[in-house]
């Protein structure tokens, strides 16, 4: 996602971990009292945001396990105005999904914003897994079918119902080209009820929507809104006076990074410049400020000709770990109820790691960074969307996977701007963390 704002860009950094003293190992990142590295094993192929590259960026991944065969799962990506990408465990592109073009010679096409998955959904059909992506072109979410058999190789099957897919904040045509649209993702199957949700905020707002997904008669999905939430906008600080993040004339801090804890139904949701929230994933409650970014309640006045923020004196009210923009929650689920939330502090490169347990506040764990393998393998800068699966994804990745954007791959090809993804060990990440 570009920003406007003055903060730097960020860098997932995650680098593979050794047991010497050597530079970049965690030993090495204790002693100089820096965060330690991992490294990827494999990345995709670049994206190029151009009319060339199709206008294809790199944003937002989910991982998706066949567990018939692991070593044939997939990762499903978000390009934005490139639709969807899915590739397999070496990181090689298996199918191209378009977004939808432009209803109208003035409108806004469809754009790929985050993408998540829901297990065994019950359609009319038969029970399938999705991937649902938000359309922040069209202010729709859209569904494609997960068949790793499908005729052609092509395991996306779009079963978007648009008779049942209404512009989710939207009141027609001319505000959805405003682009106040579909933004952030999360899905979510209550356990008790066996309903499928999803959670979805609305660029430019603090707005968060729960929606029920429907399945219908044509053996598609559909969706209905529940209810909706506004996160605070503005912030009283401890010396009593009022705190908004700074933005562009009539723009609120929006909220894009979502993860739901399927155990308890406890969202997380990214503030961008303001930080992680803790809620129920009903949208009922009060939401709780789980950890601020560095930069919360720092004055900042913009400026229009520079299009940037111009930042005053800090004091001293934010957070330790996270620099904004807060990006890519994503949450490491293990086998015995542990577990552990992961944040993209992308202000600072790095990422920031919680205690997957409520009763603990989510106690901070750690962080590291991703950093290059090799002069054709780099790490990861920008980095906007994130996903991990603590689960045997056969030879491979035997531990699992964490696959991050990289938001300026290198090396590059000249003035274009390139984004891709990639695929880091899970083993090399938690030991990165228990080290």
């Amino acid at each position: 996602m570009t920003g406007h704002r003055l903060r730097p860009w960020a860098v997932c950094a995650l680098a593979v971990a050794v047991a010497a003293v050597l530079p970049g190992s965690p030993a090495a990142a204790r002693e100089e009292g820096t965060l330690p590295e991992v490294r990827p094993r494999a990345e995709t192929p670049s994206l190029y945001d151009d009319e060339a590259g199709g206008n294809a960026d790199a944003d937002d991944p989910a991982i998706w396990r066949n567990a018939a065969d692991p070593d044939r799962s997939l990762v499903v990506a978000t390009a934005k105005e490139g639709g969807l990408r899915v590739y397999d465990l070496d990181a090689r592109l298996v199918q191209s999904v378009p977004a939808p073009p432009a209803p109208g010679p003035d409108d806004a096409p469809g754009r790929f914003n985050n993408v998540d998955l829901v297990h065994g959904l019950r359609l009319s059909t038969g029970r399938a897994d999705i991937a649902v992506t938000t359309d922040r072109g069209s202010d729709r979410l859209r569904f494609y079918r997960i068949d790793p058999s499908a005729p052609g190789g092509r395991p996306l099957t779009d079963v978007t119902d648009p008779a049942a897919a209404p512009p989710v904040f939207s009141g027609g045509q001319e505000e959805i080209d405003e682009q106040r649209t579909a933004y952030g993702l999360a899905t979510w199957t209550d356990r008790a009820t066996g309903r499928s949700y999803a959670l979805v905020s609305r660029r430019e707002r603090t707005t968060v929507a729960l929606l029920e997904l429907v399945p219908t008669a044509s053996g598609g999905v559909g969706y209905r809104t529940v209810r909706s939430l506004d996160l605070p906008s503005s912030f009283r600080l401890p010396d009593g006076t009022s705190w908004s993040p700074c933005g562009e004339p009539g723009e609120l801090p929006q909220v894009e990074g979502m993860v739901v804890d399927p155990a308890n139904g406890t969202l997380y949701a990214g503030q961008e410049d303001v930080g992680i929230w803790r809620l129920r994933a009903d949208l009922t409650g009060t939401p709780r400020l789980l950890d601020k970014v560095r930069e919360y309640g720092v004055a900042a006045v913009y400026d229009e000709a520079t299009e940037e923020c111009t930042a005053g004196d800090d004091p001293g009210y934010g957070g330790t770990r996270l620099t904004a923009d807060v990006e890519g929650l994503t949450l490491l689920q293990e086998s015995d109820g542990d577990g552990l939330l992961l944040a993209s502090s992308q202000g600072d490169d790095t990422f920031a790691a919680y205690d997957r347990e409520v009763g603990d506040n989510n106690e901070y764990e750690g962080g590291f960074r991703v950093a290059a393998a090799s002069p054709s393998l780099d790490g990861s800068e920008e980095c906007d969307g994130a996903a991990v699966l603590a689960q045997p994804l056969g030879s491979r990745f035997p531990h699992g996977l964490l696959v991050v954007q990289d938001g300026h791959d290198a090396p590059g090809d000249g003035e274009r701007d390139a984004t891709n993804f990639k695929f880091v060990d899970l083993a090399d990440v938690t030991s990165a963390l228990d080290d």
